[in-house]
């Protein structure tokens, strides 16, 4: 492993060390950047044309749960599988097979075959391949780098992340505008071979493991029950996601408060997105912080109160920042929570942690997105956003209280 420089103290912007002292990191990073764009892209590109065959907004919807059930289920084996075989030959293949499901898209597109429920089934077939590929590819990235850059690599992963979530659906957009929606799947399976160039050039990645042949998706949840920092990273994210995830409202809060629409929601909608990138660009100053566990804490705390503020506010561009505010915390949480499961988790449990990671983070919005509407239905979208953030912030509060240990928790002599 290289060797890696203590973090400048005056450093602000994000450490891109890990971009320059490996070049396998460095493909895989631009590969997955360039995949996330295209994947986006599909993601609206596929929401459209549902819409166009069926003119029905219940039919788009479905497009969301053929999503979210595969990378649910799938999520927690496809961790398994990577704690098991050569995690570059699974990342291979999965992100061969989203390659060919997209091309399949452009190809049906181009034949101009028009059927909701293969659009369905392709849909559901890419998450799983997603749910194969994300555990094995952040896996790898321990391997990749040293322990003292994992966070400048975390830091610089989010970015890809919310990079493609911001500029995919506007590209897909102007390109199904411009060349129907074959334009778009084609141009996202071709975007896969930047992907598989990085992963066929990387080494065999086989897990650091001497025992049973079979990773168990059981063995993998007790590891967890008994890691009381690892568990906690979970926990705390669970407060942000699920007490204080304003989605679902943003339409309802768009006429009501700010007596906006379509436009206004997609402001409020990509106001999060552009913090989130903010706190990937600004990242620098984090390489100083060693209590990573107070770190967390205190970032889901600032979620929360940027969430319950933005509840109060009925002035659109301070609604905006009060939500950008909440997207950087969230940034900075993510960050750290990573960092910690991949420092702190033995290499044979890192696929299976990424695994529960993934339905966290897949499951927690959606669970998030029912309790925020249930409770606007009972009483109204301010108690549901304020009430939660302030809930968020009191729940995150308690787990400081009884997780002495996550907050003691020291990068330097980190223990799960």
């Amino acid at each position: 492993m290289t060797e890696t420089r203590a973090p400048a103290r005056g450093r602000v912007l994000a450490d891109l060390t890990p971009l320059r002292t490996s070049a396998h990191y460095r493909r895989l990073w631009f590969g997955n950047t360039v995949s996330w764009v295209g994947q986006g892209m599909t993601a609206l590109a596929v929401s459209l044309q549902v819409y166009e065959i069926t003119r029905s907004p219940f039919s788009v919807g479905l497009v969301g749960l053929f999503s979210l059930v595969p990378l649910v289920v799938f999520g927690l084996y496809g961790g398994a599988i990577a704690d098991t075989v050569d995690r570059r030959r699974l990342g291979l293949a999965s992100a061969s097979g989203s390659a060919v499901l997209s091309a399949a898209l452009a190809a049906a597109a181009f034949a101009g075959f028009h059927d909701v429920w293969f659009l369905y089934a392709i849909v559901a077939l890419q998450s799983v391949c997603a749910a194969l590929n994300s555990p094995a590819r952040t896996s790898m990235i321990p391997r990749l780098l040293p322990a003292a850059q994992l966070r400048a690599a975390n830091a610089l992963n989010s970015m890809t992340t919310t990079f493609g979530t911001l500029v995919g659906p506007s590209l897909g957009g102007l390109l199904v505008g411009f060349g129907g929606f074959q334009t778009a799947y084609l141009i996202d399976a071709l975007a896969f071979s930047a992907a598989l160039y990085a992963m066929w050039r990387l080494p065999s990645m086989l897990p650091e493991r001497t025992g049973a042949k079979r990773a168990s998706v059981l063995d993998g949840l007790r590891f967890l029950a008994t890691r009381p920092n690892l568990r906690m990273t979970f926990f705390s994210d669970f407060c942000a996601m699920i007490l204080a995830h304003p989605r679902a409202l943003f339409p309802v809060v768009a006429v009501l408060w700010y007596d906006g629409d379509a436009r206004t929601t997609g402001l409020l909608a990509a106001a999060p997105a552009a913090g989130a990138l903010l706190g990937g660009v600004l990242s620098g100053w984090q390489g100083r912080i060693r209590h990573h566990g107070q770190a967390i804490l205190l970032a889901v705390a600032c979620w929360g109160t940027a969430i319950a503020v933005f509840g109060l506010t009925r002035n659109l561009w301070l609604g905006l920042l009060f939500l950008a505010i909440a997207g950087y915390s969230d940034t900075v949480s993510m960050i750290f929570r990573n960092t910690m499961m991949q420092v702190a988790a033995p290499d044979e449990m890192r696929g299976r942690l990424q695994g529960v990671f993934i339905v966290v983070v897949a499951g927690g919005p959606r669970l998030g997105d029912f309790l925020a509407g249930s409770v606007a239905d009972l009483t109204s979208p301010t108690v549901a956003i304020t009430g939660g953030g302030l809930a968020c912030v009191l729940a995150v509060g308690l787990l400081a209280l009884r997780g002495r240990g996550f907050r003691r928790y020291d990068a330097l002599d980190p223990t799960p």
